[in-house]
């Protein structure tokens, strides 16, 4: 059995300790809202925090997050960070599958860096693979929820 504290609950898992995080949280704990992308920690759709810091799921095996933090995107809301990004999102997103990922990115790289320029944004969204190429967008909901936290 493997213990996880999942967005402030606490979750006994019956999984393998080398079972990527990503289905431990999807098949296990039922919380669907973070995606399965490549599987190879490639596009961030995957994307968690392990201890307030974003991973990529789909690579962690689940053994790694025993005893820490998961917060997934059904949690982040609870964050101010997370409440902000989400309330200017909605310019953001077309179809929606990579924006998990994207806005717990986002979430992290305010909860450092509560005024990004376009090259820390860039370089903390690196890895998140937008298929409908909504980068531009992405930056720009950034630098929203950027002004609206300060």
């Amino acid at each position: 059995m493997i213990k996880l504290s999942i967005n402030g609950s606490e979750y006994q898992l019956d999984v393998a300790p080398d079972t990527p995080l990503l289905w431990a949280i999807r098949d296990h704990a039922k919380l669907t809202g973070t995606k399965f992308g490549c599987g190879s920690a490639l596009c961030g759709a995957c994307t968690v925090h392990l201890d307030g810091q974003p991973i990529r799921s789909c690579s962690t095996p689940v053994s790694i997050a025993e005893g820490k933090n998961v917060t997934t995107i059904e949690g982040i809301g609870e964050t101010k960070e997370g409440q902000v990004i989400q309330e200017v999102w909605d310019d953001v997103v077309q179809c929606g599958y990579c924006q998990s990922g994207q806005i717990m990115s986002a979430a992290a790289l305010l909860k450092g860096n509560p005024n990004p320029s376009d090259t820390d944004i860039d370089n903390a969204m690196t890895g998140n693979v937008c298929r409908c190429n909504t980068y531009h967008r992405v930056r720009k909901g950034i630098h929203a929820a950027a002004k609206k936290l300060s």
